[in-house]
């Protein structure tokens, strides 16, 4: 038997409210990539940057925006996504183009 004083009441004030068990990295990632896609309509193909911040969670995800053949002259895109805490996207901007076979001048 439950003691009814540690669950939250219909206001969602109880001991309990609020809180929900951290999200794992890996569904992080599924839930950016869901939701980005989504928006967008494309598919992110690599993660270059994850971390968990105060407000949420930040990565960087490479997307093709336009497709070329050969791939090398594919155009993409490096994204910045913001989720909350709870894995909700908040925000995204495309931080950078470039094709595919080009790499960062040093």
């Amino acid at each position: 038997m439950t003691d009814k004083a540690d669950e939250p009441d219909e206001t969602g004030t109880g001991p309990e409210a609020g809180t929900r068990p951290d999200l794992t990295a890996p569904q992080v990632l599924r839930a950016a990539r869901e939701q980005f896609a989504e928006l967008t309509g494309l598919q992110p193909e690599g993660v270059s940057r994850f971390e968990r911040t105060e407000d949420g969670w930040t990565l960087e995800a490479e997307a093709v925006e336009v497709a070329r053949i050969p791939e090398t002259m594919s155009v993409m895109a490096l994204y910045e996504l913001t989720l909350g805490p709870d894995g909700l996207l908040t925000g995204y901007r495309r931080v950078r183009r470039y094709e595919r076979g080009r790499s960062d001048a040093r």
